[in-house]
């Protein structure tokens, strides 16, 4: 199987959890059509990203796309076996090093020994019987015989594993070649198949649309619609009017935008699968690309979580409480709520700068964090090299191979504190205009 040897650039990642989000936004805010067709944009995508196994078929409803499944099937199938294959070889390979390096050491040391054996033995005829010369010269005699021997039994102890081996590793990667071979095939098949299927998609397109016929909507449809509407309404119901409105809407936003990211996690832990899998080529920027994309959306969630009133809380007592009630117990416990909101947004502040002020930081931003030159000067010297120069690190990376650059997500940190903060300032407005109110209407009433 060919390899792929593809690494997500940086500048690829930070821009990607950018303007995907904002696609995203865009596209599922556009009026949808009355009658649902099948879209050939839609389709070449589908085509790309899981047309291995047919789904580009299958999204078009044509059962012709279980010809893929097979061959998919088999080539992981083959992927396995040759990795399987490849483990072998390498114990293999690893014994015979092991016993090439044995006769490369011990016959040398054995030569050496029966080259001395003589003199030593004629060492021991000369002493004197029973002085010290003639017991050194035993000793001497007898570590020279034990090591010929140790040396001899492991030299017949490696020709033996040498023997044995050479034929299992030829074996083994013969083996390995043929379903390398049987998987690459198979590949060439899939990707022969799809090329096809690229060029007949936009009449495969015509011909679905051209099928389709109308009918009522079923209940469960309908349900499904009202459900959505509903979530819809209940999301935008939390913002309030007045100043506290702008607030209430950008965590409402943010909120929105970091969960489009989860949609970037399917397709990258696909690449992930895919190549792992499929072309034994696993990455070495996948799981830590998710493992901050996932930090970075639990802390920008974080205001849109407490605007919707969606994290866990234990209410046994506050739900049976009145609005006005609610609002007071509110107020009198937000001390602590910003206790924990400032200490994150000003721990994040000291995380944030001193991962551009890290050593590993050669830009003039990382120069400015350590006090090393102006504010003013830093900004008259950023240049465009600044931004796409590999050699350039603004401060803290990670320790991995990828090397991403984690100033941005430590600032992100900052952003989701500041959101926080000012979502509980809204909070707390709110709270506020309910007691003036339940106020107003109990003088009234009196």
């Amino acid at each position: 199987m060919p390899s792929l040897d593809f690494t997500l650039p940086h500048w690829a990642y930070w821009l990607g959890l950018i303007l995907f989000p904002l696609a995203a936004m865009w596209l599922a805010r556009r009026p949808k059509p009355d009658r649902g067709r099948y879209s050939l944009p839609l389709g070449y995508m589908i085509l790309v990203t899981g047309g291995l196994i047919g789904l580009h078929r299958f999204y078009l409803k044509s059962l012709l796309g279980l010809v893929f499944i097979p061959i998919f099937g088999f080539i992981l199938y083959a992927n396995g076996a040759a990795s399987d294959a490849r483990s072998a070889l390498s114990d293999a390979n690893n014994t015979i090093r092991v016993a090439e390096r044995t006769l490369e050491r011990e016959e040398p040391r054995v030569k050496t020994a029966l080259a001395d054996l003589e003199e030593l033995r004629a060492d021991v005829e000369a002493a004197e019987e029973g002085s010290f010369a003639k017991r050194s010269a035993e000793r001497q005699l007898e570590r020279a015989e034990r090591r010929i021997e140790t040396g001899q039994a492991r030299i017949e102890e490696a020709r033996t594993e040498l023997e044995a081996m050479r034929p299992v590793a030829a074996e083994v990667s013969e083996r390995r070649a043929f379903w390398n071979n049987a998987a690459a095939y198979a590949f060439y098949l899939i990707l022969a198949l799809l090329a096809v299927d690229a060029l007949l998609l936009p009449a495969m397109v015509r011909r679905a649309n051209a099928e389709i016929h109308e009918e009522p909507i079923s209940e469960a449809e309908k349900a499904l619609a009202a459900l959505e509407a509903q979530e819809r309404k209940e999301d935008i119901e939390h913002v309030t009017r007045g100043w506290t409105g702008w607030i209430d809407r950008l965590s409402l936003y943010a909120g929105e935008f970091v969960s489009y990211w989860a949609v970037i996690a399917v397709f990258v832990y696909y690449y992930e699968v895919i190549a792992r899998y499929v072309f034994n080529s696993p990455t070495n920027w996948a799981h830590e690309a998710m493992y901050l994309m996932f930090g970075m959306q639990y802390l920008i969630a974080g205001s849109y979580a407490m605007l919707t009133e969606s994290h866990v809380r234990v209410d046994v007592f506050y739900a049976a409480m009145s609005s006005r009630r609610r609002a007071i117990v509110n107020l009198l416990t937000s001390v602590f709520f910003f206790i924990f909101a400032g200490t994150l947004l000003v721990t994040s502040y000291i995380f944030a700068f001193d991962a551009i002020a890290a050593p590993s930081g050669n830009s003039v931003v990382s120069d400015w964090a350590r006090g090393q030159t102006g504010f003013f000067e830093m900004l008259s010297r950023i240049t465009l090299s600044e931004w796409t120069d590999p050699n350039i690190r603004w401060g803290e990376i990670s320790f991995n191979e990828w090397e991403v650059p984690l100033w941005p997500m430590k600032w992100v940190m900052v952003v989701g504190g500041l959101l926080l903060v000012l979502q509980g300032v809204s909070k707390i407005a709110q709270d506020v205009r309910t007691v003036v109110i339940g106020a107003k209407t109990l003088k009234e009433a009196d």
